[in-house]
């Protein structure tokens, strides 16, 4: 259980549903973990949870802010000497997120995915910075299998919620956005690669997950935990060459 042994791993939205589930995989694994949170009062709380430990940094970083990102870095540096490897994990969105696509403002799309596309754009420009200096790091996207196909909207038939046209957005430039940097950081020492999740179980009602089964091999809708076993493969050394990829775990979903 030391696959990440002495890893400096910072996870945005650390105290997320997915967010929780991959701070104790990594802790588990032997890694020193930053729970790097917008929300401080949440992160706090979640840490109260868990085991004390030395290799726990609650950190306050708004991934859509520049300043904030360059002082955690700072911070997490200074605490850790290092930092080898990032989680783009955070999901910013506005109130008015999720609408129908008909009634989705301009201005809602592009505050959408300046918030969440454009803050994984700069936290892994400025980490990139700290990793080239560093000669080496790791940073993973969490995307999502609606960045790979369009939405199978007869699941959402007769209920009060669709898949969002930002999220689809969002996700698609997400996957080719990881390819991009992967590629401009030839020879620096960093690679970039993807996660993308089938559907995560979040107090979804019978008929969503039923519906959403159909499509499945084996479980369904899945629970974060079953995103753990990818990430830690994707931030070890054993996927030291995996680099520009996109790692589809959904139980057959988009077959």
């Amino acid at each position: 259980m030391s696959q990440l042994k002495d890893k400096v791993i910072v996870i945005t939205g650390g105290a997320g549903l997915i967010g929780q589930s991959f701070v104790k995989a990594a802790l588990q694994q032997g890694a020193k973990v930053v729970v790097a949170e917008k929300n401080i009062e949440a992160a706090d709380e979640f840490v109260r949870t868990l085991e004390p430990t030395n290799n726990l940094l609650v950190q306050a970083l708004d991934i859509t802010d520049t300043v904030s990102i360059t002082t955690a870095i700072s911070e997490i540096h200074n605490r850790f000497g290092k930092i080898d490897a990032l989680v783009n994990n955070a999901y910013p969105r506005n109130k008015n997120y999720g609408a129908n696509f008909f009634d989705v403002t301009y201005d809602d799309f592009s505050e959408n995915i300046s918030m969440n596309l454009g803050g994984y754009f700069i936290c892994s420009q400025q980490f990139s910075k700290y990793f080239q200096k560093q000669k080496h790091g790791n940073i993973v996207n969490i995307a999502s299998i609606y960045g790979c196909v369009a939405p199978k909207f007869d699941i959402y038939d007769g209920l009060n919620m669709t898949m969002p046209v930002e999220y689809a957005a969002i996700k698609s430039a997400l996957i080719h956005l990881s390819k991009f940097m992967a590629k401009t950081f030839k020879g620096m020492g960093i690679r970039v690669n993807c996660l993308s999740p089938g559907g995560i179980y979040d107090g979804h009602s019978e008929q969503f997950c039923e519906s959403y089964a159909n499509y499945c091999l084996n479980k369904g809708m899945l629970t974060p935990c079953d995103l753990s076993g990818a990430l830690v493969f994707l931030l070890s050394d054993a996927s030291t060459y995996v680099n520009g990829h996109n790692l589809v775990v959904d139980d057959g979903f988009i077959l």
